[in-house]
């Protein structure tokens, strides 16, 4: 993710790279190197905070993992940079925690569990359902290497599900898992199951169900190249936002 929004970047010409943090533990980048064209004549870094001391960027942009993420939005948000972070992870505690620190501050910042505009699109079709369809279950599906489980996604549509719907507890009130973990996480009366394979890259099923009738909503992403549209509109506009913004949703008109 972090190549493909250097590579956004590089090619908008309303946008600048200014410093890229590398860690050379994944040896996905050596940090010292250029990244880019060649001629970009920036640096990667491999600690964060003095990349943002020698560069004072206007944006951060992190796609790095839930453990990182949080020490790396505090970062920012002490050097007055505002955090664009793809990152899932965060406790509603430390969302509220953020968003204090960046009122005070008097910056934005965005934590968004999934920049596809197909994805948000899903999580809104899927809330709309809802009004209509109570019983509902999510079925997400990711890469076997995916650290945390449910996706930030799925929960995410979950959450919107259950502002369309009073909480419901699905299914017989004797069933019995006889394998525990068999139906899937519980969250406000339905389920959702994770799905971990190699060769799957990032889908999501929200599968509705009722008298004599199911409905599905779907959406799979086939390329990180697919969240670079949603990723470059979230830069632009977190510059005229005050606070922590959940959700990309927020940034469509």
């Amino acid at each position: 993710m972090g190549r493909e929004v250097v590579k956004m970047v590089l090619e908008d010409p309303e946008l600048q790279l200014v410093a890229a943090i590398g860690n050379t533990s994944t040896g996905a980048v050596d940090a010292g190197s250029l990244v880019g064209k060649p001629d970009t004549g920036v640096i990667v870094l491999s600690n964060l905070a003095d990349a943002l001391s020698v560069s004072r960027p206007d944006v951060l942009v992190d796609f790095t993992n839930p453990k990182s993420a949080m020490p790396n939005t505090e970062t920012a948000l002490a050097y007055g940079v505002r955090p664009v972070i793809g990152t899932t992870g965060f406790t509603p505690e430390q969302i509220v925690e953020l968003d204090k620190i960046c009122r005070d501050k008097g910056i934005g910042g965005l934590i968004a569990p999934n920049f596809s505009i197909g994805a948000i699109l899903m999580m809104k079709f899927s809330a709309m359902a809802a009004k209509y369809f109570p019983h509902v279950e999510i079925i997400e599906y990711h890469g076997d290497q995916k650290l945390d489980a449910p996706s930030g996604t799925s929960i995410k549509t979950a959450e919107l599900i259950s502002q369309a719907r009073q909480e419901l507890r699905q299914g017989n009130p004797n069933e019995e898992e006889v394998i525990e973990g068999a139906r899937g996480g519980y969250y406000d009366g339905f389920r959702i199951h994770s799905v971990r394979l190699p060769g799957v890259f990032a889908q999501q099923e929200v599968v509705f169900g009722a008298f004599g009738q199911t409905l599905k909503i779907r959406h799979d992403s086939f390329d990180r190249a697919g969240y670079m549209p949603g990723v470059n509109t979230a830069i632009k506009k977190i510059m005229s936002v005050t606070g922590m913004v959940y959700g990309f949703e927020h940034f469509l008109d």
